[in-house]
């Protein structure tokens, strides 16, 4: 029996459920937020690995592993899980990004146990045979292929490429065909041990439930595994960067009707508080109808049907982009207006106006993306995973209100003033928009 205390702690309630986290011996983290008036309970195992911590020769083992859990487990198989979660109405399945993996489910909240009973068991306990990582290889060169055909979603892995180089933020998360098809057995199943460890992992919850009694299940579920003094694996950190892209051009030949373009710049990590302020600039420039993107090369011109900003950030770096997609006559009219917006920007040329838009764009995402379980669920684990803490609802949207139309000057000044790339996918040569950025 482990002698590691277990500690608890309130950390929010107002704006949102009564949230509360213990760590148990391991450095396991629980967290659950209570939402009494639903039916329902969502649960998360994060763990704090994804395709940045990839070398270049395990490059796409951590989405290749999300695959494998689900191939069956040293008591179940995978026909068994998909048919425990159906006979529920359970909704199971998983993610992977550049920092993290998580596997999630969502059921009636009566049928809670049997959910962190079958997660638990996937992350824990699978077996990874040889034949189920012959069979999806397979699956996983699809995906890629799919990727490939799909020149909106490959446009933003180039830029990604571009923008980071050849390093494990700039390489996609699915890998490539050359490191999928020489992935071995081996390899996958020694990431897996060293990787999955308790305290890199988080478990959230979020639903009708009371966090003494998803802690019981969760101590069960992980029964053997909590008998160290570990602590919790601290977020990730590091001294966040400002380097000019790998390329400044990226143009990928396709024979597509349009083309898609995303031009942007290295943006702030998710420890910079100026991420708030980023925030609500992208919003203004490229978050809604309202939005000077929109507005400029959507509505008063007809160029594109989507076209929109973002921003991207992690423990030590980011990503600020503006993606159009347009037929490729008129690309370089469309790209014109893009860079035209930018710099009127990066001038401080934002009205009030479109600030104040920008902060209501926010809070709405904000308050909309949390009105069920599975992205309570997601929040709550995130943050944990992330950031080692939790804000509040009601924190989190008094940081947005916080934001001055100073505040958005000075991180447009800063941000959109560095060394830009555009990536270009649709049918040109690669010389085509050789001098645009």
């Amino acid at each position: 029996m482990s002698t590691a205390r277990t500690t608890t702690r309130r950390l929010a309630a107002s704006g949102g459920g009564l949230i509360t986290r213990t760590v148990l011996p391991g450095g396991l983290r629980v967290i659950t937020e209570a939402m009494p008036g639903v039916r329902s309970a969502s649960i998360g195992i994060w763990v704090n690995v994804g395709s940045r911590d990839e070398s270049p020769a395990l490059a796409g083992t951590s989405h290749f592993l999300e695959h494998l859990l689900f191939k069956g487990t040293t008591t179940r198989s995978a026909l068994d899980i998909a048919s425990a979660m159906d006979a529920v109405g359970g909704e199971f399945n998983a993610v992977t990004d550049k920092e993290y993996t998580c596997y999630y489910a969502t059921v009636l909240d009566r049928d809670l146990p049997l959910a962190v009973d079958i997660v638990t068991d996937v992350v824990l306990s699978a077996t990874i045979t040889a034949r189920d990582v012959d069979v999806e290889r397979s699956v996983v060169l699809e995906e890629i292929a799919m990727r490939d055909d799909d020149p909106s979603d490959l446009v933003h892995d180039e830029f990604a490429t571009a923008l980071f180089g050849d390093t494990a933020l700039g390489r996609p998360i699915l890998g490539t065909e050359e490191s999928i098809h020489a992935l071995t057995r081996r390899q996958i199943h020694g990431y897996y041990k060293r990787r999955y460890l308790p305290d890199a992992m988080v478990v959230s919850v979020a639903g009708n439930v009371e966090h003494n009694d998803v802690v019981k299940l969760v101590r069960r579920a992980f029964a053997g595994r909590l008998d160290t003094t570990s602590s919790p694996v601290p977020p990730r950190g590091g001294a966040a960067t400002v380097a000019p892209p790998s390329v400044s051009v990226c143009v990928v030949e396709d024979d597509t009707e349009q083309a898609n373009l995303v031009l942007g710049c290295r943006g702030v990590s998710r420890h910079d508080p100026t991420r708030f302020a980023l925030g609500v600039m992208s919003a203004a420039i490229g978050g809604g109808m309202s939005s000077r993107l929109f507005q400029r090369i959507r509505e008063e011109r007809g160029l594109a049907y989507s076209v929109y900003s973002y921003a991207s950030s992690y423990a030590d770096a980011g990503q600020f982009g503006v993606y159009a997609g347009c037929q490729p006559g008129k690309a370089e009219e469309v790209l014109g207006l893009m860079t035209a917006e930018l710099d009127s920007a990066a001038r401080g040329e934002l009205n009030a106006a479109e600030i104040e838009r920008g902060k209501g764009q926010m809070r709405g995402s904000i308050v909309l993306g949390l009105e069920d379980v599975g992205s309570r669920m997601t929040r709550i684990g995130k943050s944990e995973l992330a950031h080692g803490d939790v804000l509040g609802l009601d924190d989190l949207l008094a940081r947005v209100d916080a934001v001055t139309p100073e505040d958005v000057a000075a991180a447009a000044a800063d941000i959109l003033a560095r060394p830009r790339c555009l990536t270009v996918v649709g049918p040109f040569g690669q010389h085509d928009f050789d001098g645009a950025v």
